[in-house]
């Protein structure tokens, strides 16, 4: 099983580099905590079945655009989760 961190989390909402806050219960929260019963994935390019990983942080959407892991992509078209929430 994958392990997820609090800034894969919709509800995560980045302070700064090194803190978060969660939207839900607005405690104060690092971006690689574990998730908690209460996270929901969000929409990001590293877990698109069209994104293939070139580097450790750089890949490419389609085989065609540069893309970021972490980059949202709940506007993107061709979002398509690779493995359901």
């Amino acid at each position: 099983m994958d392990e997820y961190s609090c800034k894969d989390c919709k509800f995560y909402l980045p302070v700064d580099v090194f803190r978060g806050m969660c939207k839900i219960n607005k405690s104060k929260i690092g971006p690689e905590d574990p998730f908690c019963g209460q996270a929901e994935k969000i929409a990001k390019c590293k877990f698109c079945s069209n994104y293939k990983s070139e580097k450790d942080f750089l890949g490419q959407c389609m085989g065609t655009s540069l893309a970021y892991p972490d980059m949202i992509a709940s506007k993107c078209a061709d979002f398509q989760w690779y493995r359901q929430n």
